[in-house]
C-alpha cells in the first residue's frame, strides 16, 4: 500500500459520517429540485392538470416538449461542467481554474463566430465540432502558458487564464462588431435555458458521455494531479492522459456553449466545495461533483425563473453572482487546501 493509499484510508473513518449525510442531502435536493423544475413556469403545468387532462392535453404536451427537456438539460450542464472544472484543476494542479477562467470558453466562442462567418448554414453538430476544436486549442494554449507560472502562485494562474480569455474575447467581440454579428454571438454566449425544448438539448448527452470517460480515467487524473514527474515515475503516459483530459474539457465546453451558452464559475466552485467534504480523489469525487453541480444549476435556474415571473433572468447572471461570491470566499478563506 502506498503512502497516498494509506493517507486516503486513514481519513475515511473520519470523513465517512459527514460524507454519508451530505450525500443523502444532495440526492434528496436533486430529486426535489428536478420535480419542482417540471412544474415551475408561466404556463399552467401542474400534476393535477396533467392527470386530469390526459396525455393529449396542453399541460402534458408542454411537460414532454419543454419542461422535461429543460430539466434534463439543466442536470446535464451542471454535472458535465462540474466535471470539466475538476479535470482542469487536476491538469493544472490549481484549485482556482475552470474553462471560463482559463480562456477555453472564449476560444470556443471564437469557434462559434468562425462558423457564423465562413459556414453560416452549418448544422448544430458541425458548430459544436468547430467550437470543440477551438476549445481544444484554447486548453493547449493555456497549458503551455501556465508552464511558465510558478505552481505555488495560486492566484496568478487563474489571473493568467482570465487575461488570456479577455484577449480572445476582445478579438471575438471586435470581429463580431465589424461583421454585424454581435447580436447573433450574444445569443450563443448568454447562458440561458429559456429556449430549451425537445430537439434542442440532445447534444448535451455527448457531454454526459464525456463524464463517463472522465470516470473511467479518474485514477489517472488523480495521479497526474500530483505532477508530471510523479506520474511518469509510476509508468503513466502523462501526455496521453493530458490529451484525454483536454478532449473531455473541450467537448463539454462546446456542447454546453451551443446548447445553453456560457455558464461562469460553475466548474470552479463545485469541485472546491466537494473537495472540502471528501478530499481530492477524482474517482470518489466525480459522482459528488456531478450531483452537486446539477443541484447548484437547478437551484439557480429556479431562481432565474421565479424572481421576475413571468419574465426570466438569464441563468448566467444568477450563477455568475453566486459563483463570484463563492470564488472570493475560496480565495480569502484561511487554511485553503488549494494546490
Amino acid at each position: 500500500m502506498t503512502t497516498l493509499d494509506r493517507t486516503s484510508t486513514s481519513t475515511l473513518p473520519h470523513l465517512r459520517p459527514r460524507r454519508s449525510w451530505v450525500g443523502v442531502l444532495v440526492g434528496v435536493l436533486l430529486v426535489v429540485l428536478a420535480l419542482t423544475s417540471l412544474f415551475v413556469g408561466v404556463s399552467d403545468v401542474s400534476p393535477a392538470s396533467v392527470l386530469t387532462g390526459g396525455p393529449d392535453s396542453d399541460a402534458a404536451f408542454l411537460l414532454v416538449a419543454s419542461r422535461i427537456p429543460r430539466t434534463l438539460a439543466v442536470i446535464l450542464v451542471g454535472a458535465s461542467l462540474g466535471i470539466a472544472g475538476l479535470i482542469m484543476q487536476m491538469l493544472v494542479r490549481n484549485k482556482f481554474v475552470e474553462p471560463s477562467t482559463t480562456g477555453v470558453t472564449e476560444f470556443a466562442s471564437l469557434g462559434m463566430l468562425t462558423t457564423m462567418v465562413f459556414f453560416p448554414g452549418l448544422a448544430v453538430v458541425g458548430k459544436m465540432g468547430v467550437a470543440a476544436a477551438f476549445g481544444l486549442v484554447g486548453t493547449w494554449v493555456f497549458l503551455r502558458v501556465v508552464r511558465f507560472v510558478p505552481v505555488r502562485q495560486l492566484v496568478l494562474v487563474p489571473l493568467v487564464g482570465i487575461m488570456l480569455g479577455g484577449v480572445v474575447g476582445a478579438v471575438t467581440t471586435f470581429f463580431a462588431y465589424r461583421l454585424d454579428l454581435l447580436q447573433s454571438l450574444g445569443q450563443w454566449s448568454q447562458g440561458s435555458f429559456a429556449t430549451i425544448m425537445q430537439g434542442r438539448y440532445e447534444f448535451l448527452w455527448i457531454a454526459g458521455a464525456m463524464v463517463v470517460v472522465a470516470w473511467i480515467a479518474a485514477d489517472r487524473f488523480s495521479v497526474i494531479g500530483l505532477g508530471e514527474e510523479f506520474a511518469t515515475n509510476l509508468g503513466l503516459d502523462y501526455r496521453r492522459v493530458v490529451a484525454v483530459g483536454m478532449l473531455v474539457i473541450a467537448v463539454i465546453t462546446a456542447a454546453v456553449l451551443v446548447t445553453a451558452g456560457m455558464i461562469p464559475f460553475l466548474g470552479l466552485v463545485v469541485p472546491n466545495v466537494v473537495s472540502l467534504i471528501i478530499g481530492d480523489n477524482v474517482r470518489r469525487a466525480i459522482p459528488w461533483v456531478a450531483g452537486t453541480g446539477a443541484v447548484f444549476v437547478l437551484a439557480c435556474d429556479l431562481i432565474a425563473r421565479v424572481v421576475r415571473m413571468p419574465y426570466e433572468i438569464p441563468l448566467s447572471v444568477i450563477v455568475g453572482v453566486v459563483g463570484a461570491v463563492l470564488f472570493l470566499w475560496l480565495l480569502l478563506r484561511r487554511g485553503s487546501r488549494a494546490h
